[in-house]
């Protein structure tokens, strides 16, 4: 049945208070009119009754499932857990939003959107960094033929912790590593520009002392007219270029990343002065010299406000179920690649499922 855009807020569960949990979901759905945090499954209930005061928590994710007054389900957890969870919040008639990666592999991830088909239920990928700064302004840039057709572009996102730390993400579980966390916003952000490859080559190693997971990706997908390089380290103090891309009429360079991350980190509400304006212009260099280019400003609300938009029959799915799968193929393939140290062509299936 068709909400009526000025009906209650949807209430949402969160399954995890982990760093997504903690430092992305709850403050973003805070932040969004139509939705409403009303219960959190955490293994630290402390922490979140901390930060978030009353919400209701709940020790396991089975008990916030079972609740009636749910109507979609975040699922936050550790990777390994994404699709069973989401299988079972389908069952039991609830939206779902899952975060990145959506799965661990292709079959698993169909197996997810076959079951939110015959449930007759939205489900959505939290591609947040479709809403960032600087991939706005990138494609922005690209769409009004700045620099001519695309010939070379190149996405990195790279940290600098040369120290393994004792968590999930970095241990050698099904799911950990680098590739898993920061590949699926790389690959999801080249498909919203160029769709999917012919086909994926990938080198993906484990470069820092004691290193249990891979923590350095370099994988290109290779197009008929452009190669599109993504690239994520763990080892990059500095002097990487957030975006580089190359035209036939030109180049431009986007330095610095998007800065709503570090804002939640600092404490900034969303939608508070400032949210999401970014000072670092993308600079564009031609056969006329260079300039700069203002920015335009991120806000990774657009996920959620879309959520509430879709529940409500008020408009489409944010992130739909082909555009996930689309990522997850091309995640799987980097891996294989990497494997078998040659180019991987994509794996496809029936029109309607990838």
């Amino acid at each position: 049945m068709t909400m009526p855009i000025s009906a209650a807020p949807i209430r949402a569960g969160l399954i995890g208070f982990g760093y997504a949990g903690r430092v992305f979901h709850a403050p973003l759905i805070a932040a969004t009119d139509g939705i409403t945090l009303a219960a959190v499954a955490s293994s630290r209930p402390d922490d979140v009754r901390a930060a978030l005061g009353d919400v209701a928590v709940l020790d396991t994710a089975d008990a916030l499932i079972a609740r009636d007054d749910i109507e979609v389900v975040i699922v936050a957890s550790p990777n390994d857990s994404h699709a069973p969870l989401a299988l079972q919040a389908l069952a039991a008639g609830k939206h779902v939003v899952v975060e990145k990666p959506f799965a661990l592999s292709l079959d698993e991830a169909r197996e997810v959107v076959d079951a939110a088909t015959r449930a007759d239920r939205l489900l959505t990928v939290f591609h947040n960094r479709r809403w960032d700064s600087d991939f706005l302004s990138v494609k922005a840039t690209i769409e009004r033929g700045a620099i001519g057709q695309v010939v070379h572009f190149e996405s990195h996102f790279d940290r600098f912790r040369p120290m393994v730390r004792d968590r999930w993400r970095e241990r050698a579980v099904p799911g950990g590593g680098i590739w898993y966390d920061l590949g699926p916003h790389l690959i999801d952000q080249a498909l919203q520009l160029f769709d999917l490859p012919q086909a994926v080559e990938a080198n993906i190693a484990t470069l820092r002392p004691g290193g249990q997971a891979d923590d350095w990706a370099h994988v290109v997908l290779i197009y008929p007219d452009k190669r599109v390089i993504l690239h994520a380290s763990m080892l990059v103090a500095g002097g990487s270029a957030r975006f580089t891309v190359h035209g036939t009429g030109g180049s431009l360079v986007k330095q610095l990343g998007d800065p709503q991350e570090g804002q939640l980190l600092a404490g900034v509400l969303p939608g508070a002065p400032g949210w999401g304006e970014d000072a670092d212009p993308i600079i564009i260099h031609d056969a006329e010299g260079s300039r700069p280019l203002p920015a335009i400003s991120g806000d990774q609300r657009g996920l959620y406000r879309g959520l509430v938009a879709a529940t409500r029959g008020e408009g489409e799915n944010p992130v739909p179920a082909r555009q996930a799968l689309e990522v997850m193929a091309v995640l799987e393939a980097a891996i294989q690649s990497s494997q078998a140290r040659r180019a991987v062509a994509l794996r496809r299936g029936p029109a309607a499922t990838l």
